[in-house]
Formats: structure tokens, C-alpha cells, sequence
């Protein structure tokens, strides 16, 4: 699966694509099936201004909703592909080390849905930082425009495919 859409589609795994179709047809079947259930519960126990069953269940409902459609937009845009060769240069779904401003960092380039429950800072291959080292290898060193206008330097350290 993939677009011709690239401006606006995130690129993601097959683990990770897969993970996350898994999720959209729980939330969308029974996850919507569960709520509906609760709110039906919380409804019969009257009053519903005062009943904060019902209202946590209407707010928990919202969540679902909004994640379901974040995931089919996600999905649906999506750029499937295999994990990017081990080659030093940096492109989505690499964990990169990077020395930014004199500090060293390690983050994962690409998609936060790559990284699945993992703390690992993402930055988009769309944000000023990302867009900037794209295509650059292991040693290169480079400068950009953050959007608080100063030039940051940076100099690329590391480059590896990421494995969840």
C-alpha cells in the first residue's frame, strides 16, 4: 500500500501498519460495541446531568472516535515499506544520533506510530530538523533554520535502521 500522496503520507513499517490496522478494527468493531454498552449502562441509571458514569463513557466515546479517524487518515495516506537499509544515510525509520548544538541526541526519524509504546523521541521527517538532515550520512555536518529563526548546527553521528 502506498501513495502518490507523499507531502502529507507518513511512513511506516509493515510491523507498525499492520499494528496499527489491528487497532482500527478493534476501536471500530468491538471497542465501538463496548462503549455503546456503557453508555447504555450509565443512561439507565437516570438523571444524565448529574450521572458522571454516563459522561466519562461519552468522553471515552469521543476518544475512540477521534483515534479512529486519526488511524484511518493515518492508514489511508500511509507509505509502506521495508525497514531502510543499513547504509548511514538518514532517512524515515532510522534511529539517529545526532550532536545538535553541542549536545548529543538519539531519536527516531519518522512516524511516533513507528516507535509504538517506545519513549524514544520521534521528530518528522516534515519538521525543520528532520527536513534538514534527510539524505545526509554518518559525519556530515550541516546547520539549519530552527522556528525561532536561529541556526542550529548539527552533525550527524550515527545513523541506523530502528528495530521496535
Amino acid at each position: 500500500m502506498s501513495t502518490t500522496n507523499s507531502a502529507t503520507a507518513a511512513w511506516l513499517t509493515q510491523e507498525a501498519f499492520d499494528r496499527l490496522k489491528a487497532e482500527l478494527d478493534h476501536l471500530s468493531g468491538a471497542g465501538r460495541a463496548e462503549i455503546v454498552q456503557k453508555i447504555e449502562a450509565a443512561r439507565q441509571e437516570g438523571d444524565l446531568k448529574e450521572n458522571g458514569g454516563y459522561h466519562a463513557a461519552k468522553e471515552e466515546q469521543g476518544k475512540i472516535e477521534a483515534r479512529i479517524r486519526q488511524l484511518t487518515v493515518l492508514l489511508r495516506d500511509a507509505q509502506v515499506g521495508e525497514a531502510p537499509a543499513d547504509d548511514g544515510i538518514v532517512e524515515p525509520g532510522m534511529l539517529v544520533v545526532a550532536r545538535i548544538a553541542g549536545d548529543e541526541e538519539k531519536f527516531l526519524l519518522g512516524s511516533r506510530e513507528i516507535a509504538g509504546d517506545s519513549d524514544i523521541d520521534v521528530f518528522s521527517e516534515k519538521s525543520p530538523l528532520g527536513a534538514a538532515i534527510i539524505g545526509h550520512k554518518e559525519g556530515d555536518k550541516l546547520s539549519y533554520t530552527a522556528p525561532n529563526g536561529k541556526d542550529i548546527s548539527v552533525e550527524i553521528v550515527s545513523a541506523k535502521p530502528y528495530v521496535g
